[in-house]
């Protein structure tokens, strides 16, 4: 199997196009799998040449950055780590009016980034994200600070930003600063609104991007039906309450219709995913996958690239303007 390629921004890391999302393999809010069957899944995509993995001192107080050790310990594969500061006051996404004091104060940044050090087993992470974002602290000296001199200690090569769920625009700012090397956004066929200003700045600026959601938490999968189940304990349960599985149902019923109308016979996953992949700017896809199928499934979309340009503008016409995780 051959696993593409990009560069990174303007850091040059090379990593495959599809990377490791680790949020599920931490457990806690996400259930319905088993810890051996998740390390299954990124050893698996690991030996297909996966080289990117994304974590956070959040997946589960940092278990997930503990696996990820563990696994890279024992196969010896090579593979970037990024991971992120989690805010302060545990609010997702970061709220207007709360000052940086309260969500990312100097010492407490250099504090998670070494809590992250020693989960990680390394003597420095690859790339450091703030889990939240708020324009308003842009201005402020202490997150700038914290990025020069952890990089100048040897302990961060690169900063990043996660930004908000579904706030594309509010990351605009702190990319103009130089400080911020990548971003990482909500994009798939459902929410395309990074493509209108935050990709063309990003391709101006060198800003790598790491594309996460693609499947919007299992709806582009085509799985979720009114039927579906979760552990009440479960993300999923939450994001998908009311009657959000039928909009879920109607909303990819008539993505269904447009592609067979189209002659793509493909999974819809795989197009999904192709679909993310398809903007120059994005870097790298990051789906979770706690399967070895699944794995399998989404490592191979690599090599299919991205969708041709007839279908990319059919799918245009399925952009959806919700949030779900509010």
């Amino acid at each position: 199997m051959v696993i593409n390629r990009r560069t990174l921004g303007r850091t040059g890391l090379q990593v495959s196009e599809i990377g490791y999302g680790a949020w599920g393999l931490g457990g806690n809010q996400w259930r319905g799998h088993l810890e051996q069957d998740a390390l299954a899944a990124l050893r698996r995509a690991l030996e297909l040449g996966l080289n990117f993995i994304d974590t956070a001192l959040a997946y589960n107080d940092g278990h997930s950055e503990q696996l990820i050790a563990q696994t890279l310990r024992e196969t010896g594969a090579n593979s970037y780590v990024a991971t992120k500061v989690p805010p302060r006051n545990r609010l997702w996404p970061a709220q207007p009016g709360i000052g940086l004091d309260d969500v990312f104060p100097y010492d407490y940044i250099v504090e998670c980034t070494e809590t992250s050090l020693k989960n990680l087993a390394v003597e420095t992470i690859d790339l450091q994200q703030f889990h939240v974002w708020n324009p308003e602290w842009v201005g402020r000296d202490e997150w700038r600070r914290a990025i020069q001199d952890l990089k100048q200690a040897g302990k961060v090569r690169f900063w990043g930003i996660s930004i908000n769920d579904h706030q594309p625009d509010s990351a605009l700012s702190a990319i103009r600063t130089g400080l911020i090397d990548t971003v990482q956004v909500i994009y798939n066929i459902f929410d395309q609104s990074p493509g209108q200003n935050l990709y063309p700045l990003c391709r101006e600026l060198n800003v790598g991007v790491l594309a996460r959601c693609p499947l919007d938490e299992g709806a582009l999968t085509g799985a979720i039906t009114p039927a579906s189940e979760f552990d009440p304990q479960e993300f999923r349960a939450w994001y998908f309450r009311g009657d959000r599985k039928q909009q879920v149902v109607e909303k990819v019923d008539a993505l269904r219709a447009t592609l067979e109308a189209a002659g793509v016979s493909a999974p819809l996953a795989a197009t999904a995913l192709r679909f993310c992949i398809t903007p120059p700017q994005v870097s790298t896809v990051i789906p979770g996958m706690r399967k070895v199928r699944n794995v399998e499934q989404n490592m191979a979309v690599s090599q299919q690239g991205p969708l041709p340009t007839g279908v990319t503008e059919l799918l245009r016409n399925h952009a959806w303007n919700k949030n779900f995780y509010s």
